[in-house]
């Protein structure tokens, strides 16, 4: 999927990241350009340390980079604050993380229609309970995220980044807490509901097998983008 015609949904241009250190400059990306269409799925891959989760925070607009730019949907990042980034992303990205990150104030229910509600759907309800029964949790909606089991947490986060129909979805290592079992039921689901709707993912793992599952793979070495 590299028709040039076609205008990428997020693409870096020669994107950069470094931190100071007591040693000195750290380069944690170098140089990373690339471009993913509408409706692909990507997997970035590379060993621990070697600047996923960094690039996809960049991707996302949850960091800015030391150099170079990221433009989604033809909005130049950089041109935005962080509020006027936040507000691009809202209804058009969706997020899994490794660690869940569930309201343990809320319900499963409740911690579907959050995002929801924030932006302002008056059937949220009924939309999260529809998405509670795709990830077959319909008996779980009012246990809260310390009465669910690991992968039952991540099936409610995999349902709230779907709620608001997000054009893009990030995925960082989100089987990374799983057992293998457990990781294989929550990964049919979040590509079920990814092909469901039409969703462009970006998916950041270690595990190749789950990589492989993705249209195309990017490998990042070191900082370096080698695939």
């Amino acid at each position: 999927m590299n028709d040039p015609t076609v205008t990428p949904i997020v693409q870096s241009l020669d994107l950069c990241k470094q931190v100071s250190t007591a040693a000195g400059p750290l380069v944690i990306l170098d140089q990373i350009n690339l471009s993913i269409l509408q409706g692909e799925s990507v997997a970035i891959v590379g060993e621990s340390g070697s600047g996923k989760s960094t690039l996809l925070g960049l991707l996302a607009g949850l960091d800015t980079p030391s150099s170079g730019r990221v433009i989604f949907e033809g909005q130049d990042l950089g041109s935005l604050d962080e509020d006027g980034r936040a507000a691009l992303r809202a209804g058009e990205v969706g997020f899994v993380f490794q660690s869940f990150q569930l309201m343990p104030s809320l319900t499963a229910l409740e911690n579907i229609m959050l995002p929801l509600e924030l932006n302002g759907d008056k059937n949220a309800e009924p939309h999260a309970r529809s998405l509670l029964e795709k990830v077959d949790l319909t008996n779980r909606w009012h246990h809260y995220p310390r009465q669910l089991s690991g992968g039952e947490q991540q099936r409610v986060a995999i349902a709230r980044a779907f709620s608001v129909d997000p054009k893009l979805l990030y995925a960082d290592e989100p089987t990374g807490n799983l057992d293998r079992r457990t990781g294989q039921r929550v990964i049919d689901t979040l590509f079920a509901l990814n092909e469901e709707h039409a969703t462009t993912l970006v998916l950041i793992s270690h595990d190749e097998a789950l990589a492989s599952r993705c249209n195309r793979l990017l490998r990042l070495d070191t900082g370096r983008l080698v695939t």
